[in-house]
This record gives C-alpha cells, sequence and structure tokens, in this order.
C-alpha cells in the first residue's frame, strides 16, 4: 500500500512524534480518535492496518464501523429470528436444518407456531423425535406418515446418527413424489467440534443442499440480545396478566437481565468462570412465573412479591445451570439492583438506559424504545470496568484475522517438527534447573515438638518441589538421549519436544505442578524462585517474615495451617475459625522487619477488577475504581490472622474471592475481607468481577 511503502517513514515519525503517538495509543477508543499529524492524511481503510498492528483490541470496533459506514447498519446488528416469516419462504420438500448453539433452543418456536397454525402434539399434527439408538425405523415411518397427511415432524440432534444420515436422504427424495403441501420437516444439529471439521463433514451435503439452514445463535452484543430477549413476549402475554404496569416493568428489565447475563460471558472468567447454558427457556418460563405471581398478588398479601421472584429466577431458573458459588453471586445481584420497586418509577437499568414508564407503554413502544433509546455498548453496563473489555477484544481481533487467513488459505503449514532443534533448549533447561532439597537433612534436624502447622507444610511444599524437579529432569534427560540416538524418540518425547521449541509447559511437567497461565520460560522462572523460597523456609525451619502466597503449591494448606496455629494457642475449636486480612501501606518487604505478632504475612496478591487506593498513615487502603490498562495492580503485604467467626467483622468489607489464575473457578483458595469506603455498595464490586489472584497472567 503506498501509504506505508517509504521505507521507514512510519518508523521515523513515531520516532519524532513519541509523545503524540503515545497519546493516541493510550485512547480508549483509538479508533475514532485523532492521529498524529504525520498520519491524519491516511483514510479509513489505511487505519485498520495500523490499528491490526499497534491496538489489536480495536480492531473489532474499527471493522465494525467500517462495514457500517459502507454496508450499511443492517450487517452488524442481528435482528431476532422470525420463524413466521422463514415458513413462509418454505414448501414442503425444503425441510430446515438448525444448528444448535449454547441457550438457543429451537422447539419452542418451533411448538408456538405449530400451536397458531394447528400443527400440535395434542392433535397428532406435531412429532418431535429425539434422534437416538432404535429410533431410526421410528423417524422413518413417521416421516413418511406426516408427508402423507401434511403435519409436521422434528427430528432433534441428528448428528447423533451419522450412519443413518444415508437413509434419512434417500427418505427426504422418496417423499418428495406424494408429500403433502402443509407437510413440513424440522431437522437440529449441533455444530461439529474442533476435531471434526466443517458442518458438511457431519451431515450429508445433499441435505444440507435440501434445507433451509438456520443458525440462529444469540448475539454477542447487549441490544441485540434485549431485542431477541424481548421478542419471545407479545401483546397478549401483557394483557394476560391483572397488573400490566407492573408486567411490563419486571418483564422488561428480566429481559434485560437475560441479556447482561448472555453478554457477560463475553469477558472471559471475569464475567462468568464457566459457560453455563443460559436459554430462551429459562427467560419465557421466567415470564410465565412473573405473570402468574402478579395475578394472584393478592392471594399472598403484596402488591408485588419482589423477593419472591428474585429467588424463583436467581435460585431455581437462572440458578438452576450455575455450579460456582461466586458466579451464583454475580447471577443475584443483578436481579438485587434490576428487579426492585423502583422499576415503576423510572429507575436505572444501567448507566444510560433507564425503565420506561410502564404506564404509557405497550409492547410495540418497548421495541421502539429498545432501538431507539439503547445506549452505545459499554463494560460499565454489565458493571464492569474498560479494563475487562481489553482481553475479550485482543482475542477477538486475534480470531477475526485467524478466520481470514483460513478462509483465503493463508498460512500453510509445514511438515513435522526436527525434535533435534530443542537441543540448545534442553542443555539451557537443565543447566538452570535447581537440585533437589535433601529432605533426610531436613527431617534429620527436626526434634517431635518442631513439627507444627507451619513446618508440615513448608515439609509438603518441599516434597512437591522435588517431585517436580524430578519430573523435568528426568524427561529432559530422556528427550536427550531420544536425540542421540541412544533410545527410541517416542510419542511423550516428540510432544516436549514441540513444547520446548514452542515456549509451552508440558503436560506431565504441569501434572506435578501449580496451576499457571505462564509460558514455558515465565513458568521456569516462577519455579526458580518457589524452590528459592522452600530452600530459605526449610533452613530456618521457622515462619518468614513474609510468605510469598503466589510460590506455594498449596496456598489452601497453609492458610488452614495459620487457623490451626491460632485455633490451639486460643483453645478453640478449628471448625468455628476464619482468616481475616489486614492490609499494609507497603509492597516493600524491606520494611517489614520480623513475623507478625499474630498471624502470617503473605504478598504476591494481585487484584482484577477493580483498583487499590493504600491508606495514609497507620489506615488501612480500600478498594476502588481500577486505572485504565493496569489489569493487574499488585496489593501491598497482607498479615492474615485467624479469629473465632464471632469475631468476624464484615462493615465496610467485599467478600473477595482470591483465586490462583485468572481461570478462577476450580483455583479458589479463600475469602479476604477488603476494606470499602463507607459509601460503596458492595453490589458494585460484584458485578465488577473485583477478585483477587495469587499469579497475573
Amino acid at each position: 500500500m503506498e501509504a506505508f511503502k517509504k521505507g521507514g517513514q512510519l518508523t521515523q515519525n513515531i520516532e519524532q512524534d513519541s509523545l503524540g503517538w503515545k497519546r493516541w495509543y493510550s485512547e480508549e477508543k483509538a479508533e475514532n480518535a485523532d492521529l498524529p499529524r504525520s498520519a491524519r492524511d491516511l483514510n479509513q481503510f489505511q487505519r485498520l492496518f495500523l490499528l491490526r498492528v499497534m491496538r489489536q483490541d480495536r480492531i473489532g470496533a474499527a471493522l465494525s464501523q467500517f462495514v457500517i459506514d459502507n454496508l450499511g447498519q443492517d450487517f452488524v446488528e442481528q435482528p431476532p429470528f422470525d420463524m413466521e416469516s422463514s415458513l413462509e419462504e418454505s414448501t414442503s420438500i425444503t425441510p430446515f436444518f438448525f444448528v444448535l448453539f449454547p441457550g438457543v433452543d429451537p422447539t419452542p418456536t418451533i411448538e408456538a407456531l405449530g400451536r397458531k397454525l394447528g400443527k400440535t402434539e395434542a392433535n397428532g399434527q406435531l412429532l418431535n423425535i429425539s434422534m437416538g439408538q432404535g429410533q431410526e425405523k421410528i423417524a422413518l415411518n413417521a416421516l413418511n406418515k406426516m408427508a402423507k397427511e401434511g403435519g409436521w415432524i422434528m427430528l432433534q440432534n441428528i448428528h447423533l446418527m451419522q450412519a443413518w444420515l444415508k437413509d434419512l436422504e434417500r427418505a427426504l427424495e422418496v417423499i418428495e413424489e406424494f408429500v403433502h403441501d402443509d407437510f413440513r420437516c424440522f431437522l437440529t444439529s449441533e455444530p461439529p467440534g474442533v476435531m471434526q471439521g466443517k458442518l458438511w463433514d457431519l451431515i450429508p451435503e445433499p441435505i444440507l443442499q435440501r434445507c433451509i439452514k438456520v443458525a440462529d445463535e444469540a448475539p454477542s452484543d447487549l441490544k441485540s440480545n434485549l431485542r431477541r430477549a424481548y421478542s419471545k413476549f407479545s401483546q397478549e402475554n401483557i394483557d394476560a396478566c391483572l397488573k400490566p404496569r407492573e408486567f411490563k416493568a419486571t418483564l422488561f428489565a428480566l429481559c434485560f437481565f437475560h441479556s447482561l447475563i448472555s453478554g457477560r460471558i463475553k469477558f472471559g472468567a471475569q464475567g462468568w468462570s464457566k459457560k453455563y447454558p443460559f436459554n430462551d427457556g429459562d427467560l419465557t418460563i421466567c415470564g410465565q412465573v412473573l405473570k402468574n405471581y402478579l395475578n394472584n398478588a393478592e392471594n399472598l398479601g403484596t402488591e408485588v412479591p419482589w423477593p419472591d421472584l428474585r429467588y424463583i429466577f436467581g435460585e431455581i431458573m437462572y440458578g438452576g445451570h450455575i455450579t460456582d458459588p461466586w458466579d451464583r453471586r454475580v447471577n443475584n445481584t443483578y436481579l438485587a439492583v434490576l428487579v426492585t420497586p423502583e422499576l415503576l418509577v423510572g429507575g436505572a437499568l444501567a448507566p444510560g438506559f433507564k425503565s420506561p414508564d410502564a404506564a404509557k407503554l405497550e409492547y410495540s413502544h418497548y421495541v421502539k424504545y429498545i432501538e431507539e433509546r439503547f445506549p452505545p455498548e459499554v463494560p460499565q453496563m454489565f458493571g464492569l470496568h474498560p479494563n475487562a473489555e481489553i482481553g475479550f477484544l485482543t482475542n477477538q481481533g486475534i480470531s477475526i484475522f485467524k478466520t481470514i487467513a483460513d478462509i483465503t488459505g493463508g498460512g500453510g503449514g509445514g511438515g513435522s517438527a526436527d525434535i533435534s532443534a530443542s537441543t540448545p533448549l534442553i542443555t539451557s533447561y537443565l543447566t538452570a534447573l535447581p537440585t533437589n532439597l535433601d529432605m533426610i537433612d531436613i527431617r534429620g534436624r527436626l526434634k517431635e515438638e518442631d513439627y507444627t502447622p507451619f513446618i508440615i507444610v513448608s515439609l509438603q511444599e518441599a516434597d512437591r518441589v522435588n517431585a517436580l524437579l524430578d519430573q523435568i529432569r528426568s524427561s529432559l534427560l530422556e528427550l536427550e538421549l531420544g536425540i542421540s540416538g541412544a533410545l527410541n524418540v517416542t510419542e511423550k518425547m516428540e510432544m516436549l519436544s514441540a513444547d520446548l521449541q514452542s515456549n509451552k509447559v508440558n503436560a506431565l511437567w504441569a501434572e506435578k505442578a501449580y496451576p499457571s497461565l505462564k509460558a514455558l520460560s515465565a513458568w521456569f522462572a516462577d519455579l526458580v524462585l518457589r524452590h528459592e523460597q522452600v530452600v530459605e523456609w526449610t533452613a530456618q525451619l521457622k515462619l518468614l517474615k513474609s510468605i510469598w502466597i503466589s510460590g506455594l503449591f498449596n496456598s489452601m494448606s497453609f492458610l488452614t495451617s495459620n487457623m490451626q496455629v491460632a485455633a490451639r494457642s486460643n483453645s478453640l475449636p478449628l471448625d468455628y475459625m476464619t482468616n481475616r486480612c489486614r492490609f499494609y501501606n507497603t509492597r516493600d518487604l524491606a520494611e517489614i522487619t520480623g513475623v507478625p505478632p499474630q498471624g502470617v504475612n503473605v504478598h504476591g496478591l494481585f487484584l482484577e477488577g477493580a483498583g487499590w487506593e493504600d491508606g495514609k498513615g497507620e489506615d488501612e487502603g480500600y478498594i476502588t475504581e481500577s486505572k485504565m490498562k493496569d489489569l493487574h495492580p499488585t496489593m501491598p503485604v497482607c498479615n492474615i490472622f485467624a479469629v473465632h467467626i464471632d469475631e468476624m467483622d464484615w462493615t465496610a468489607m467485599y467478600h473477595c474471592p482470591v483465586f490462583s489464575t485468572s481461570l478462577r473457578g476450580a483455583t479458589f483458595i479463600f475469602v479476604a475481607n477488603v476494606r470499602m469506603d463507607p459509601d460503596d455498595n458492595e453490589y458494585r464490586w460484584v458485578l465488577a468481577g473485583a477478585a483477587m489472584l495469587t499469579q497475573a497472567d
């Protein structure tokens, strides 16, 4: 491209106007910001190249705007799927093929349209068959019967019956000779997995060519999600409720809640630690529950049973999918701030988006309200900080260009890797690998009374370090012998060689190690530091002035030992002890003079989803808003001491979960009490996904 052809001109401009380029690079929405003067002649397409290289997190937004400007808004906004209009495009010999996505089930949509047109299971005009072993003949007989009588048939999950699909293909050809005009066939299948290739590798191509393909995947943007959610209801639903004002306001909030929890997944583990199958059925059933409760509100002695509704929606309907307690807390917090009496007086659903006046609006007005009044989507609408979007948008940009490379045939691969290329890496890692700890010597220096809970933990940590070092050393030496020809090269050796060359932690090493998301070089440096801490700990055979909690294989065991020591010294039951945190106003270990009067000092904690404001003097610091692009601020040294649960005070404290890695989930360690500003509400930090990690990625 002419604008970038002149050798070195762009890099020279960046060097000469470093402040201007730094300002542009730091902009939250760099795609809309003014470029430095030397690059202002670049057109919209050329700016995409700059973003691709320098701000991958903004390339998705820039591409969307490029499509809008050149093709129109319709190409970036997904309208809700309309089964009725799709049916008008079909004929008796063109089946529908639905690709199934998490949280999307076409069955209720088809059943609802069938009821409208007189095709129901009750009158025998609608058959729904879930495919599986033994259903082959039943399905073919039902297909022929419905084709003759003009009924509808659904064959669910046909991807499970690949050997039978040739019979289905032939049956669809045969029925063309006698099919009734009213006959319709609906097929559903999950999309192929990563290892299964393309859809036509899973389903015979003639079936796909015959069908109308429907990929009704839940949209990723909040506005489309809300539009889709509200389309599941109608004016008839509103008219069926005896309290239409309350029903309309709460139903709209419920749809917005559904949109939030469906869209939150794109923020990774900070949004949800797992992918939950929230679906349209959850929403429609909750709408039915809402109507029933409001119709019976007088019998319950209340106008609107807000707590009952929140419990049913949060703990039973949507909460029934959620297995992680911290995700359940997020889910219930959304309901606590959305499903409230303020809905009836125009309460805020999100920054810049209020609940409309339900007394004045009908169903069609709500649809118009979504289209005209919905603000531009930002992470704050989910309760998250803009930092939460950076990782998601960067991965989205990488994925976009990987897809472009795939469909254009780019990025072809070569043959098998040369395992001998890993020889320098083997030498490097073996040279840097620490020696094992001498456990016989360490245990020999201990008397029986020395086996305190903290010393036992130090021995456990030493054993774990030794086991990992043994695994690394033996596998590297084995690979070295394989490369030299002294041993036959195995698949295990080839995998290790490939991992070394791609800077990836080997699976066999990871089995013996600790949760970590780091690349091999950083992971190995981390291992060396862990070894150094255990060496120092076992050399002194007493508690260090501060423990690097990130460097423990089992942090939970260490914190349990802290409670054991406190319980024994105070003659208290261990089951009723809990750990309490107090953060110093320093991150410098040199300022820590010795072990604390009670409990233990730990360092190596990071915040995610929030920032930290140090206190003044003896005052403890507190959780605060994140700084832009500071994704994992380092926490001060923390004194953790154990108290009886009756003495634990959570006033102006946030229940902050602590995890080993940013994947969260199963890496949970304990709950820390983190001080908040007295005017803060804990809901703010729950929705922000605020947590502490022992490792920054």
